[in-house]
């Protein structure tokens, strides 16, 4: 066994830095500023074939009859994060968090209509699952779904929800029946369906330069064959959904730690105090020390959840709940670090290093919080 990424891997991660560094980094001042995604920056993702992973070859991706490459999601999200959170985000929902959705349970109509076309980046796809108050509950959700006699009619609202003013479809949840987890099925809703609508955008923390926004459904109808795989199992599908979610989110964690920690050691030795370079100090040595033991730590964990789930390993769900906590907490402590190295530098938006400090915090909330995570892992000791 090899802790070591693979000649094909680490090649892998010299594409994408090199896309990161030549495509996004440039981009990244405006898209924070205006808080807006670059309009034709998916297309160039889905050129440089960064969109299809885990979708088959016959469906226009790379990932083979084995079902896709998850560490190499995970590699590709750690690369993204680098540069921008918000950036980072808004390519990975539609490719590896809503757009699996299509691949593993879409019908052969709604793969030729759409999963080509997001692979290419010429599609923006996004899901909608929380709703007001229905976040880690998911099988709380009440938005509903009432069948007609040609198709469904889609009542509800759905919060946070991430791409979906750039959304060509979005892949909603809602409630067919009473049933608390078989009464809820995925629907495709297409962008300008009448009833769809959304809220402004909403202003964040971080993610600056995501969209994220309110899902308003008012009547919206929509035909039978937009049921996106079986009705009644939307809640087994979206748990299922979650798993390489969760590998990416921890992974963008890694990217925002390893960037923080690279800046740091930058700063640290070039900031001159008490008459010499900071990193002559014990103290300051120590602290980047103690940053990148707990990065390579996460990053450990990540790749492995990522291997596990592609083997269908039995404790795969396990590792993945270990990998997301771990990233998550560990990249904001590390941020936190760095901003701390820099001082009253690190507190200005001048320095990258408070982009990452805001754009790690809903690492730790969204997929699945850590709560979420811990509760994953101990369901077992409960009595």
């Amino acid at each position: 066994m090899s802790w070591e990424l693979s000649d094909e891997h680490l090649a892998f991660r010299a594409t994408c830095k090199a896309f990161v560094d030549r495509e996004i980094r440039p981009l990244v001042p405006e898209a924070e500023s205006t808080k807006t995604f670059p309009t034709d920056l998916m297309k160039r993702f889905g050129a440089a074939g960064l969109l299809g992973l885990v979708t088959p070859e016959e469906l226009g991706g790379s990932g083979g009859e084995s079902g896709g490459d998850s560490l190499a999601v995970a590699i590709l999200s750690e690369e993204l994060a680098r540069a921008s959170g918000g950036i980072a985000v808004t390519a990975l929902v539609s490719a590896y968090m809503a757009g699996p959705h299509l691949v593993r349970n879409g019908s052969t109509a709604q793969q030729e209509r759409w999963v080509r076309a997001m692979v290419d980046g010429e599609a923006i796809i996004a899901i909608a699952v929380t709703e007001p108050q229905a976040g880690s509950d998911v099988a709380g959700m009440t938005s509903t779904a009432r069948r007609t006699d040609d198709g469904w009619v889609l009542n509800g609202r759905k919060m946070f929800i991430t791409n979906a003013g750039l959304a060509d479809v979005i892949i909603v949840g809602a409630r067919t029946s009473t049933d608390r987890h078989a009464g809820v099925t995925l629907f495709l809703v297409e962008k300008g369906t009448p009833g769809l609508s959304f809220g402004n955008p909403l202003t964040k923390m971080g993610w600056h330069s995501s969209d994220t926004r309110e899902v308003l459904l008012d009547d919206v109808h929509v035909a039978a064959d937009a049921v996106l795989g079986a009705e009644g199992r939307g809640f087994q599908q979206i748990m299922e959904g979650f798993q390489l979610e969760r590998i990416a989110l921890g992974a963008m964690g890694l990217g925002h730690a390893a960037e923080c920690l690279d800046l740091a050691k930058t700063y640290t030795r070039d900031r001159q105090a008490f008459g010499a370079p900071l990193t002559h100090l014990q103290t300051i040595r120590h602290k980047l020390a103690t940053m990148e033991i707990e990065l390579d730590s996460a990053r450990l964990m990540v790749h492995q959840s990522a291997v596990r789930l592609d083997a269908g390993h039995p404790e795969a769900l396990k590792t993945v709940a270990q990998a997301k906590y771990l990233a998550a907490v560990a990249a904001n402590r590390i941020v936190d670090d760095a901003v701390q190295l820099f001082g009253g530098a690190g507190f200005v938006e001048e320095t990258p290093v408070a982009m990452h400090y805001r754009d790690a915090r809903i690492l730790r909330i969204g997929g699945g919080t850590d709560e979420i995570q811990l509760e994953i892992l101990t369901k077992g000791l409960a009595p």
